[in-house]
């Protein structure tokens, strides 16, 4: 037989006292301090996604201010007024959901009602819980009354959707930014209640749980106490993973690998599996964009790291990008190979900054030394293409040193060789006019002299970086043209 007194673990480890609040620090010492010091406001409002401990913060502070000794911060476990307002039941602590008495005619009955001087505690306290749902009438009913009430009426408002509050009504509270509460502080408070309820779990589980609680601990609570219900008092990843259809982390590093290397073949396999496992494309997505976060801040924080982030910022941006695509599409599995091919392009593509860098380290240091301003004195240059340039890539500022510069350019070149020789390529294919057929000035002899010179500035390269750039980008080179270096800015 049922046990009807039972209460979910959500409702049992409701924090009793402001330091049982979890991930709130800035509530509570800005709230203590104005118990301590008298400046207790008569409107608060408390704004904050779901499950964060809004409504209980409103409890809390109710109770701080009308129990028998108080105002304190801290209440006995044995205050029967504090018990009182924690369980619902004191009568000078009224509790209202806005989201059922948001008539005009309500908060005109709480207006009137205001008046009167409470029965038993120090302050009449009205908590609202979703006040933005108010009708217009209602909130222009409540003014005022929130502007002007009399010295023993107290209001605490709790919304998720602060944006629809009046500003009006806003401008009339203290606010209160209630924030999402870490992964690490959840999973220790998950802990904490699994050793007090002689539940053996998994830390990996507990951190599962933790990120599908995106930040809310009462949701937390709501999926360990499912689990309970699911594996008894021995809980595991894979438990979790099965029961809401997450995708483990280590296939996620794997999958973030295929995008990184265009490995489609990995791809295509796991999207597969996914869908034949039934696992949530949209959460895989979330996770996804998550390990790429978390890569993104190890590479920027590790001062030696020599790798390039705009990769991974172009692969988040494809990611993002797909979000919607993949909620609201009409096939899951579809849209999120869509979006992870399209992810695996974004990451393609190269910046010349990325290219300047990766040929920077075959130069002598002596000869790469990176200037701010464009130069103003033409110098000699060979001209390259790259297949695999092509996408949107355009000339860095000059550098000092055997740089070459790139086809299809329309920024300022950059430079090569001895600054005495004042030859400069143009991104353009040999323009050389044809003087006459057969002679020594023809189009194919001319041709000729100009491979044979193309061929000599090449040779004249530094043996690494001509390596590089033959072997690594795949480069022809084309042409050499003089131009007036007088011309040049």
């Amino acid at each position: 037989m049922a046990d009807s007194s039972y209460q979910v673990i959500a409702r049992r480890w409701r924090p009793q006292q402001f330091s049982e609040l979890v991930g709130q620090e800035h509530v509570v010492k800005t709230l203590g301090n104005a118990i301590e010091r008298g400046r207790i406001a008569h409107a608060y409002l408390f704004v904050g996604p779901r499950g964060t401990g809004k409504t209980t913060s409103a409890r809390l502070f109710a109770k701080s201010l009308n129990w028998e000794d108080g105002p304190s911060l801290e209440v006995p476990s044995d205050s029967e007024i504090g018990n009182a307002i924690m369980e619902g039941r004191c009568l000078d602590v009224i509790e209202i959901d806005g989201a059922s008495n948001n008539s005009v005619d309500q908060v005109r009955d709480l207006r009137d009602e205001c008046q009167y001087a409470p029965a038993q505690c120090r302050y009449k306290i009205y908590v609202i819980d979703e006040v933005h749902m108010l009708s217009q009438a209602a909130f222009n009913a409540l003014l005022k009354t929130l502007e002007e009430p009399p010295p023993h009426v107290k209001f605490v408002f709790a919304t998720t959707e602060s944006h629809k509050v009046l500003p009006t009504i806003v401008s009339r509270c203290q606010r209160f930014e209630f924030r999402s509460i870490p992964i690490d502080l959840i999973s220790t408070k998950l802990k904490e209640i699994c050793i007090q309820e002689k539940i053996e779990v998994d830390p990996s589980a507990l951190e599962a749980i933790a990120r599908m609680a995106m930040g809310g601990m009462r949701d937390a609570q709501s999926i360990l106490d499912q689990m309970i219900s699911f594996c008894g008092n021995s809980i595991t990843q894979q438990n979790v993973l099965e029961v809401y259809g997450l995708v483990a982390a280590e296939r996620i590093e794997s999958l973030g690998r295929a995008i990184l290397a265009s490995d489609y073949e990995l791809i295509l396999k796991e999207t597969d599996a996914f869908s034949m496992e039934g696992l949530d494309f949209y959460r895989a997505l979330q996770d996804l964009s998550d390990h790429f976060r978390q890569k993104l801040v190890t590479e920027l924080n590790e001062a030696d790291n020599d790798s390039y982030p705009e990769q991974i910022v172009r692969i988040l941006d494809a990611l993002r990008d797909g979000d919607e695509l993949v909620r609201l599409g009409l096939s899951e599995k579809t849209n999120f190979e869509v979006t992870l091919f399209r992810a695996v392009e974004s990451g393609k593509s190269r910046s010349i900054d990325q290219v300047i860098r990766r040929i920077s380290k075959v130069l002598p240091a002596e000869d790469f030394k990176k200037k701010t301003e464009f130069p103003k004195i033409a110098q000699s240059k060979a001209l390259i293409h790259s297949p695999d340039l092509e996408k949107g890539l355009h000339p860095a500022p000059a550098e000092t040193g055997s740089i070459v510069g790139f086809e299809n350019s329309s920024s300022v070149p950059v430079i090569a060789e001895k600054p005495e020789e004042k030859e400069l390529v143009e991104p353009v294919v040999n323009q050389n006019k044809t003087k006459g057929k057969g002679g020594p000035d023809s189009q194919e002899n001319r041709q000729i002299q100009d491979q044979a010179e193309i061929s000599k500035k090449v040779n004249q390269l530094p043996e690494e970086l001509r390596k590089s750039l033959l072997e690594d980008f795949k480069v022809n080179f084309v042409s050499i043209e003089k131009i007036d270096p007088t011309q040049l800015i």
